[in-house]
């Protein structure tokens, strides 16, 4: 029942996989995988520049006998490849499989931030391997002219300290902006502490305008995520806040903390001032030292983007403060090196 898979576009081979009419060579690798998530859940595969090496039968090849797919609105939550490993080709040697793939969605994204548990190693970063993050949206995303539909109102309260969500400030406060991988970790750090008058979560740095975390995750619109810092430098300093950044997080793992992977886990200090743009220059230096003299980083180099303040759009509501929320999904993806930032 299956047909050549090869003369089909990526869209057509995907329609084709899901109404069984398509074969995909067991020698072949994977390419890219999209997910789109409509109503409850829908899987869609498309197989780009070549074609999924997986072996459903018996013998050799590992069996795929079951999938577990779960869909809340349009987020979509693939549990785990039942029974037997997934055999999938990645170009990294004959054996390579994937025990369990976990793809999670939050809200409204469709994609995992990583694929969990073997050796498939795709993110929405760049490289030869399988995109699945590009493939979802079959493109680069546009934005929009507008805010997105999702953003905190504009009367939003910070569900911590109470205070608004939106400038402006009171007299004598001053913002400091970081990007440290997962923004909901990074906010974590912050929020709380005395001093803190305020704290968004949000997407800086890209090529649109009024990204979603959908176009983030595609990883094509250039986007990081961050946290913006509205902070009264009378009780808490700039280089309080730099203190943690550099000890909360590897700043020399380029798009990447942990197992969150992509361009927009990449670290970044977006000043708003010379004054930050030089305290987080020498404390960048004195952090590198301090890898070098302790060998916390395995001798790699920082790779911290530190450039000015680009503008912040607000991430979608229930990011923000997501970890002081009740309900919220204990996770930190954040990877510390151990060494501390010198005095």
């Amino acid at each position: 029942m299956w047909a050549s898979m090869t003369s089909l576009a990526p869209v057509a081979r995907a329609r084709a996989v899901l109404a069984g009419r398509g074969r995909v060579p067991r020698s072949s690798r994977l390419s890219a995988l999209a997910l789109v998530g409509a109503g409850s859940c829908l899987l869609a595969c498309s197989f780009v520049g070549g074609s999924l090496g997986v072996s459903t039968g018996t013998g050799r090849g590992s069996r795929l006998p079951a999938m577990a797919l779960v869909g809340a609105g349009s987020c979509l939550l693939a549990r785990s490849f039942v029974g037997g490993s997934l055999g999938v080709s990645t170009g990294t040697g004959r054996g390579s499989r994937l025990p369990a793939m976990a793809l999670v969605g939050a809200g409204s994204c469709l994609l995992a931030r990583s694929f969990v548990g073997g050796a498939l190693g795709v993110s929405a970063g760049t490289g030869r391997g399988a995109r699945v993050a590009r493939a979802v949206f079959g493109g680069p995303p546009a934005g929009r002219d507008t805010p997105i539909p999702d953003a905190p109102a504009p009367d939003a309260t910070h569900f911590l300290t109470g205070n608004p969500m939106y400038p402006p400030w009171p007299a004598g406060m001053e913002e400091a902006m970081f990007g440290m991988g997962c923004f909901w970790c990074s906010e974590n750090l912050y929020m709380a502490k005395e001093g803190i008058y305020s704290s968004q979560v949000g997407y800086a740095g890209g090529d649109i305008n009024n990204p979603s975390y959908q176009d983030v995750c595609t990883g094509m619109s250039g986007h990081n995520e961050v946290v913006r810092i509205v902070y009264d430098p009378k009780v808490i300093t700039y280089g309080d806040l730099l203190k943690v950044f550099w000890e909360r997080h590897d700043p020399t793992t380029k798009n990447q903390q942990g197992g969150d992977r992509g361009t927009q886990y990449r670290s970044g200090i977006y000043y708003y001032t010379e004054a930050q743009k030089q305290l987080a220059e020498a404390t960048r230096d004195k952090y590198q030292s301090e890898l070098e003299a302790t060998k916390a980083a395995g001798g790699r180099k920082i790779s911290t983007e530190i450039v000015p303040a680009p503008t912040f759009f607000y991430a979608e509501g229930y990011h923000q403060q997501y970890d002081a929320k009740p309900g919220s999904r204990r996770y930190c993806g954040l990877s510390p090196t151990g060494a501390t930032l010198p005095a």
